[in-house]
């Protein structure tokens, strides 16, 4: 015996035939009144045409509406064609309609069921005329196929049901007999076939060869199938002689299909088959003179011809002795024979005979008489088909198709005879993963699936990344397709080139031998597209492989020609896609890098998008190529991380370490030197399964072969991706590639429209070597992003001075309205200063430009010594390129200057105050608007310094002649007389500082409004004056008015809003209301610490402001504790000799002593 495996999944089909010769005779047309039971269940019913979508509980609802009875669902199974669903429905207590002969039709409108696409019917008889299923297994474990048919007389269901029950064993046991011996599960669809095969009565002249003939049609729907397995035959009598007649006329038969069937044939098994003849003496009287005398005579014993023929020939039919087997039952036990009584009917009480000798059953092939082909069954000729629940006959029975079953299996390579698998490439052992991409692709294509409400694509693309494993999918799923469904064919096409498409072409054209193939005028693409569509009607599946460049399929129509008959100069005149087969028969994978020819080629419905892996997938992949049970799920997370989650960039790192002996942490050594030896890493080539051998297998060569594949088909694109490759690979704005396309086309006649840059992300979209998200940002694969500046070479200078010049336009300079944005743009500042130094002026002024605005925003967030690194060489590149006299250089001086007194620097800041100060008074004029801002930022200076007689001499210098350059009412100008009040309020000249703060604010609400910005900071100034003569009310009034306004014009966490909260929180302090001193100053110092930073000096500040508090509520330990923490930062943030450090020293002093 042949071992069974799980998977092979083939076709058996077992033909029961039946011939009833005395009971089922008198069930024809005669209305004799029999007094033995009827054969035929009057209670059974089959149902066609249920919708595929419908489960038992539907149409038995359905039914007990329309027939006013709840029935019971027996079986609901597909059809052969997979149309419809068939049932098998019991009802109690319903009347004889429709008749044996009749059918009837219940209609299936839209109002039942929306889901239909149309009105449709059922139609329930009890004739069970053609096949029908009745049992049918998953998709995935289906292997065998059981044909029942009825004998003369018979009945295709009643035929095999017990007397007086309804149990069935073709339905209600044999499926779960013939089971997967690995699995478990019913491996087998349970068919009958049934036809009009009456006696008396009869008005049919159809003879055996006749009834061969219609069976041998009816077979035809397993041969045309999308799947054909092998076919076991058991006939029961008569029925065994019609098997008999249709495989000796399959044998003989050229037809493909037919020639299909009598290869897959395996087996038969009869029961009492009259192979020489029966006694037809009883038989005789009951036909008469009717036209199916003929058909009675010639199974008789005495010189039948037929029965001759099928002796000398039927051996021949399935081959030799070892491609087949056949059983033969026979019975033991006499059978009552059918007479006439005097009212005229038939009856069945006659005397008894054994109808089918034992000699005439076991007839058959001469090498297959002994015991394990010959079985007794202590049965009548009818009763021998007909099994109750645990029947020790069917147990015999059941043993014998156990093991027949099982060897059918074994014949699938014949079935598969004119099967081809030309697929390069084993199975790749190392393959994981990728589940539902494995099950979305075979719900799509529906080979060996269920039929679901969608139907089957015919073509399904599959689009990703280079190296994302596209084609490791494809490859797995053609492995499992030639497991479960050994009879299709596959084919695997390189598409990379039209060369190798034609070759492989070539090599199908060779397998089949197709006519013409080896003509060298001949069109051979054209010829293997006609011979898959038109003569090879066997189901067939190709993958068309690395279909990446759409132009090689498909040319612009007004450029087509007439089809040519030559080779490569026809398929890149008129491309590939025009040979590319349809057919219902055959079905087409695309893998393809771009989704805009996936979409082409496959078009009605979005490839099938391969991403990266998951941390489990890429674990399972790692440890399966290193088998090394050590390696920690911490370093595979994070190599996986490292290499972008990247089949081929994983496989190619495995591929390295085993190669050269080295651990994980080794190459992580290696990754870590810098980013061109993770790019050297992903250069080197290795070897893999499922790759071509013409194509690249380093991850870098993949990517470089589409990154050409663009720029030949569009240098826009090409330069478009070579641009972003430039800045940091994740939440590029849109509106860099828009100032890229201005800066390009000031160069070209061209005009470049929006419609061309969605255009260019679109094509990059469609490779995934970019995705874009909800915001119209731009993200890369950070591997991309390396190789692509790889592939640049020296192109990537001009690339990376456009992505400078773009971001000094773009980044705006900092502080609070544009902190935002600052940070969300700070990643990609950084990516283009690093990716150029700057030959020429202009990159050099555009570095300056881009530093000093990032300085701006770092001296915002208070991180002044990044502010001072950017600040002091934007000056430097400015001193250098734009010398000391112009106006950037004098602006990036006077930053830095400023961010000098921040820092408490106090005499550095003075020394480059003055320098700008002068400079601007030679150059721009002592009025110059310039100059007077850094005498304004030098009069600061003064104050921390404590030097207020030269503060308010420049603030009052700034002031007159802001006045008369400006006007008394310019904002510029009530700026100057605001710092000049707070020059009066640090020498204690109360009143005229509320002299000014009040005409600034006055000023301020009149031309700017009440809720200005600048005019609560007029208001606020005030009130610190009004605290300092200890007006609290006052103060409090304005500060309560200014916090209020500038969190709904600010927002909560402004910083002026901040400053606005702290003043306020200092006159509750003052006025000795700790409490809600206490609780401001809180909320102040948690907020500066989440906006600002924890070190930022604001923050610190808050926290000094706090202590002081603490001190006040007499809490000196957590006052103490406070400060020294504050007194701490503020040396590590501002130095010693801060005066806020200072200040902070002092405090600690006093409250230690």
């Amino acid at each position: 015996m042949i071992p069974f495996t799980h998977s092979v999944n083939l076709l058996a089909v077992i033909a029961i035939f039946t011939l009833m010769t005395y009971y089922w005779v008198l069930r024809g047309r005669t209305q004799s009144t029999l007094k033995s039971s009827s054969g035929s269940d009057r209670n059974t019913f089959r149902v066609k045409g249920v919708p595929l979508d419908w489960d038992s509980k539907q149409l038995q609802r359905l039914l007990a509406d329309r027939k006013r009875t709840v029935p019971v669902i027996r079986s609901l199974s597909p059809e052969i064609d997979n149309s419809s669903k068939t049932a098998t429905v019991t009802f109690e207590n319903l009347p004889l309609s429709p008749q044996s002969h009749q059918s009837e039709r219940i209609s299936l409108s839209k109002s039942f069921d929306d889901q239909l696409d149309r009105d449709q019917c059922l139609t329930l008889d009890k004739a069970f005329l053609g096949i029908t299923t009745i049992h049918m297994p998953p998709p995935e474990d289906h292997k065998l196929d059981v044909v029942a048919l009825s004998g003369l007389g018979g009945h295709a269901f009643g035929s095999f049901k017990e007397r007086g029950g309804d149990y069935m064993w073709l339905r209600d046991s044999l499926p779960h007999d013939l089971t997967c011996e690995e699995t478990g599960q019913s491996m087998a669809r349970v068919m009958t076939y049934g036809y009009e095969s009456s006696v008396a009565g009869s008005e049919n002249i159809q003879n055996i060869e006749d009834l061969a003939t219609k069976f041998h049609s009816s077979l035809l729907a397993l041969a045309t199938a999308p799947t054909m397995r092998p076919i076991i035959l058991i006939a029961h009598s008569l029925g065994g002689l019609v098997v008999k007649q249709a495989l000796m006329a399959l044998s003989k038969s050229t037809n493909e299909d037919d020639q299909n069937l009598i290869r897959a044939i395996y087996g038969i098994v009869f029961f009492g088959v009259p192979h020489d003849g029966m006694d037809i003496s009883s038989l005789l009287p009951m036909v008469g003179d009717g036209p199916n005398r003929l058909l009675i005579e010639s199974i008789g014993h005495i010189n039948s011809q037929i029965l001759t023929i099928q002796q000398r020939e039927f051996h021949k039919a399935l081959g030799d002795r070892d491609r087949s087997e056949v059983f033969c039952f026979y019975e033991t036990l006499k059978s009552p024979t059918a007479r006439q009584a005097k009212n005229g009917h038939w009856e069945i009480n006659g005397p008894t005979a054994v109808l089918v000798t034992k000699s005439s059953a076991t007839h058959c092939r001469p090498w297959e008489d002994g015991a394990e082909h010959i079985c007794a069954i202590a049965r009548t000729h009818s009763n021998m088909v007909k099994f109750g629940p645990h029947d020790h006959e069917y147990a015999n029975i059941r043993e014998r198709l156990r093991g027949l079953g099982r060897r059918a299996l074994t014949v699938r390579n014949r079935i598969q005879a004119r099967t081809k698998f030309l697929v390069p490439y084993n199975e790749n052992p190392d393959f994981v993963g990728r589940c539902n991409i494995l099950n979305t692709l075979k719900q799509q294509l529906g080979l060996g699936q269920p039929q679901g409400p969608t139907k089957s694509r015919t073509r399904v693309a599959v689009c990703g990344l280079g190296g994302i494993g596209k084609t490791q999918v494809a490859l797995a799923y053609v492995y499992w397709l030639r497991e479960t469904l050994p009879n299709v064919s596959i084919f695997w096409v390189q598409a990379n080139s039209a060369e190798r498409f034609y070759q492989a072409y070539t090599n199908i054209a060779k397998e089949f031998n197709i006519p013409g193939h080896d003509d060298p005028k001949a069109n051979l693409l054209s010829l293997v597209k006609i011979w898959l569509e038109n003569r090879y009607r066997s189901r067939w599946l190709m993958v068309i492989d690395n279909a990446d460049d759409t132009e090689l399929f498909f040319r612009d129509q007004g450029e087509e020609g007439p089809l040519e008959t030559s080779t490569t100069a026809t398929h890149r005149d008129h491309g590939l896609g025009r040979y590319i087969p349809e057919c219902r028969h055959g079905s087409i994978i695309i893998t393809t890098r771009s989704k805009q020819t996936g979409l082409r080629l496959a078009p009605g419905k979005l490839p099938i998008k391969i991403g990266k892996m998951d941390d489990n997938e890429a674990s399972l992949l790692l440890h399966g190529i290193l088998e090394d049970g050590e390696i920690s799920a911490g370093e595979i997370s994070l190599l996986s991380s490292r290499l972008e989650h990247l089949p081929l960039a994983l496989a190619q790192a495995a591929a390295f370490i085993q190669e050269n002996g080295i651990s994980l942490s080794e190459y992580f050594q290696l990754l870590d030197e810098s980013d061109s030896a993770l790019v050297n890493r992903l250069s080197e080539p290795f070897q893999t399964v499922g790759r071509d051998s013409e194509t690249p297998h380093a991850v870098t060569a993949t990517w470089i072969i589409s990154f050409n594949q663009i720029k030949q088909r569009n240098p826009f694109d090409s330069g478009v991706l070579s641009f972003i490759s430039l800045f940091h690979w994740q939440a590029i704005p849109r509106e860099f590639v828009e100032d890229y396309c201005r800066r390009i086309q000031s160069e070209c006649a061209d005009t470049i429209e929006a419609a061309k840059i969605t255009k260019a992300l679109g094509t990059l979209k469609a490779f995934s070597f970019i995705t874009e998200d909800k915001d119209r940002n731009i993200n890369m694969h950070r591997l991309i992003q390396l190789v692509t500046r790889k592939w640049l070479g020296i192109k990537r200078a001009e690339f990376a001075q456009l992505a400078l010049k773009t971001m000094s336009v773009v980044y705006p300079y900092g502080k609070f309205e544009t902190s935002d944005e600052c940070l969300r743009l700070l990643p990609h500042a950084y990516a283009a200063l690093d990716n150029v130094t700057g030959s020429t002026k202009d990159e050099k002024m555009a570095r300056a430009t881009l530093l000093l605005n990032m300085g701006g925003y770092f001296h915002y967030r208070g991180q002044w010594d990044i502010a001072e690194q950017h600040e002091a060489e934007a000056a430097r590149i400015a001193r250098e390129e734009d010398d000391e006299e112009q106006l950037f250089t004098l602006t990036a001086m006077d930053n830095l200057a400023t961010i000098y007194r921040d820092q408490g620097r106090l005499e550095e800041a003075e020394k480059l105050f003055v320098q700008v100060m002068e400079t601007c008074k030679t150059k721009l004029g002592a009025d110059h608007p310039n100059m007077l801002t850094s005498m304004a930022n030098l009069a600061s200076t003064y104050w921390n310094q404590g030097r207020w007689e030269e503060a308010e001499k420049l603030d009052i210098q700034v002031m007159e002649t802001r006045k008369m350059k400006l006007g008394a009412d310019h904002p510029d100008t009530l700026t100057s007389m605001g710092n000049l009040a707070v020059t009066y309020m640090h020498q204690g000249r109360w009143e005229e500082a509320e002299k000014l703060d009040i005409q600034v604010m006055e000023t301020r609400k009149t031309k700017l409004g009440a809720d200005h910005p600048d005019t609560l900071t007029g208001m606020g100034n005030l009130a610190v004056t009004y605290m300092h003569q200890g007006r609290w009310e006052e103060a409090e009034k304005l500060e309560k008015q200014v916090v209020e306004t500038s969190k709904t014009k600010l927002g909560a966490d402004h910083p002026d809003t901040l400053t606005s909260m702290g003043n306020l929180a200092a006159t509750y302090r003052n006025q000795g209301r700790w409490e809600e001193a206490e609780k401001l100053e809180v909320q102040v110092m948690e907020t500066r610490k989440i906006i600002l930073g924890a070190d930022h000096p604001h923050t610190l500040n808050s926290m000094a402001n706090l202590a002081f508090t603490w001190r006040g509520q007499g809490r000196d330990e957590e006052a103490l504790v406070l400060m020294e923490k504050c007194a701490q930062s503020q040396q590590k943030v501002l130095g010693t000799n801060h005066p806020d450090t200072i200040s902070c020293a002092t405090t600690l002093e006093a409250w230690t002593v």
